[in-house]
């Protein structure tokens, strides 16, 4: 049976969590959004975590003092990890990082308020030295992939890769009465695969910017977002926060994964939609409320929903609205 309770917990800073003999969920929310975090032990030493975040911080600590290697895929949204060093890390969809040692990660946030992906956390300390010993002829040393993707860097990332897609598309939809052996199939086949697998680091794009374009990049959507309705250049506003039009244009599509006209016009579009939603119906209380909803359609979904039964009024439903409207 789920036991639910309030808790400071080895992920973080989560409000609650049930307990089951399987797994365990962890929640957490705040003026932008909640998460939920659903952890699985796998084998000795490694667990599955899957992520579905609808907020801006997602400071969850899966190290903790702990010796770790995470292995993260991103399946939707994006995610940005600011590290000690001063370097901030971003993945898309598709993307997958390992890193190590993630006390090196100052703060972890979700640009659009939109992230679901898993990792597979592996404590260095109690994971067995080699899989053989589970499974014959897999000879995977977790010591080795850890020397393998994160000597240089305590992270490497890998663009979208048809086979690391396959692998992980089926860990996101397990059916329950297999899912406790299917995750030990599938872990296994992910860390057989990354030891076989020809590395020679980074060769695109990179994502890695510092943190004075970060916050000019931050800057930037704050202020479209307050100023939708004004037209302004991207000359203007690189000038208005002290950077090249260049610097602006590549970091604001490395944080945000779009460039900055495609930002403004999909905000633009997302704004109709919701007043067009609405019928004029005056369902935004605040500022901050109003730019979340044009940047989060998921987030205009719940105003719409949370509204209605204030006013206890039945209306159609807000995918009734957008499909009539798209």
């Amino acid at each position: 049976m789920a036991v639910l309770q309030k808790i400071d917990n080895p992920y973080g800073m989560i409000q609650t969590v049930e307990h089951c003999e399987s797994f365990s969920i962890y929640r957490s929310q705040d003026s932008t959004g909640d998460c939920e975090v659903t952890v699985y032990p796998v084998f000795s030493g490694i667990e599955l975590v899957y992520y579905d975040v609808h907020m801006q911080s997602c400071d969850i600590n899966l190290a903790k003092g702990r010796e770790m290697l995470i292995i993260t895929h991103c399946q939707e949204g994006r995610i940005e990890f600011e590290y000690k060093n001063g370097e901030y890390l971003y993945l898309a969809s598709g993307d997958l990082s390992i890193q190590k040692n993630t006390e090196n990660i100052r703060h972890r946030y979700c640009p659009l308020s939109h992230y679901h992906g898993v990792s597979v956390a592996i404590d260095m300390n109690r994971v067995p030295r080699c899989f053989s010993c589970i499974l014959d002829d897999v000879f995977v040393s977790p010591e080795e992939l850890e020397m393998k993707f994160c000597s240089e860097k305590p992270y490497s990332i890998m663009r979208e890769n048809i086979s690391i897609e396959h692998i992980f598309s089926e860990l996101y939809s397990v059916p329950e009465n297999i899912r406790k052996g299917y995750h030990k199939v599938k872990v296994l086949e992910l860390l057989l695969f990354l030891s076989g697998l020809e590395y020679k680091g980074e060769s695109e794009e990179r994502r890695y910017f510092s943190r004075s374009q970060v916050t000019a990049a931050k800057e930037a959507k704050k202020y479209l977002l307050a100023h939708l309705d004004e037209h302004i250049t991207i000359t203007e506003l690189a000038d208005m926060l002290g950077i090249s039009s260049t610097s602006l244009k590549i970091c604001f599509k490395g944080v945000y994964g779009d460039t900055i006209n495609g930002y403004i016009t999909n905000c633009k579009m997302q704004k109709a939609i919701v007043y067009r939603a609405y019928n004029g119906m005056e369902i935004i209380d605040t500022r901050p409320e109003a730019e979340r909803a044009y940047e989060n359609m998921r987030y205009a979904e719940e105003l719409y929903v949370k509204r209605n039964k204030r006013q206890n009024k039945n209306h159609k439903s807000f995918a009734e609205i957008l499909s009539a409207l798209l």
